[in-house]
């Protein structure tokens, strides 16, 4: 408490009750944000040659990998959409998502160190991390963008309009997606490691299970209304009906999913809230 004139400045007292998130305490520390924004990109590219053209050279392989087993090989369609663009565009919307949830499930865990020696509010570190995956996330997009004015160039029917509107709220619902479902993990791994270790294979039968290599259209019909229960669906949908005009699932499906994600960021807030304040003595 800080006194001047004899009036107190600064109060502190108990807290009665917990938000689960503390708006105004985020923004007051918006410049560690930034902070841990660039410490974040530093330290993941220090030591490399290439440095940030892996973020260009993974979708680049992978979207090669995929042309040649489910393009060439496997043969699975893609209604209509050149291949290639159809592989990479689910390729960097999952990994946005993918690379959100990994790095938010590992938060405690991995900063514990710095944790247990000054406080701050431990959501900065998942929320400085959505926002570095919004730049990851960009300039793989930049790539996407690229292949697509190519195909353009070379007879393909543009199906941007002003569907194009609705592309941020996409990418806002892979990131609260995400962020929800690794805070999720990220409480239940400082006490079950066994999380953090099938985590990657947890997401690798996520992406097969999500419409990134196959269109929904094929999915059998008995199975498609247990499909589009994977709340992932609504995001690849509206990507693939912006930039390509693809049919877009009932509006049930969306309503689903956006209840799911809502749900999996307040569970998710819940469990980081009530873990994050005594996790030091169980890491």
């Amino acid at each position: 408490m800080i006194q001047q004139n004899g009036d107190w400045t600064t109060i502190i007292s108990p807290v009665r009750y917990r938000r689960l998130i503390d708006v105004k305490e985020l923004i007051a520390y918006r410049d560690l944000v930034r902070l841990f924004i660039k410490r974040d990109f530093i330290t993941q590219y220090k030591q490399t040659i290439l440095g940030p053209a892996w973020f260009l050279i993974q979708p680049l392989l992978t979207t090669a990998m995929f042309l040649v087993v489910f393009g060439k090989i496997a043969k699975i369609p893609t209604d209509g959409v050149p291949q290639p663009l159809f592989y990479m565009g689910g390729l960097i919307l999952w990994n946005y998502f993918s690379g959100i949830l990994t790095q938010t499930s590992s938060v405690l865990t991995a900063n514990v160190h710095l944790f247990s020696k000054v406080y701050f509010p431990r959501l900065v570190v998942p929320i400085a991390q959505v926002v570095a995956g919004l730049g990851r996330f960009a300039i793989q997009f930049a790539l996407f963008a690229a292949l697509y004015v190519f195909y353009l160039s070379i007879g393909m029917k543009s199906a941007i309009g002003w569907t194009l509107l609705f592309f941020p709220l996409t990418l806002l619902y892979v990131a609260v997606l995400g962020f929800g479902v690794g805070l999720i993990i990220s409480a239940f791994t400082t006490r079950y490691r066994d999380l953090q270790v099938g985590l990657s294979f947890l997401l690798q039968l996520w992406m097969y299970g999500s419409p990134i290599v196959y269109p929904v259209s094929l999915i059998p019909e008995e199975w498609r209304s247990l499909y589009l229960l994977n709340p992932v669906v609504p995001a690849m949908e509206s990507f693939k009906y912006i930039f390509f005009g693809a049919d877009l699932p009932p509006l049930s499906v969306f309503g689903t999913g956006i209840a799911v994600t809502f749900l999996l960021l307040v569970v998710g807030l819940f469990f980081f809230n009530k873990v994050e304040r005594t996790f030091i003595d169980t890491v």
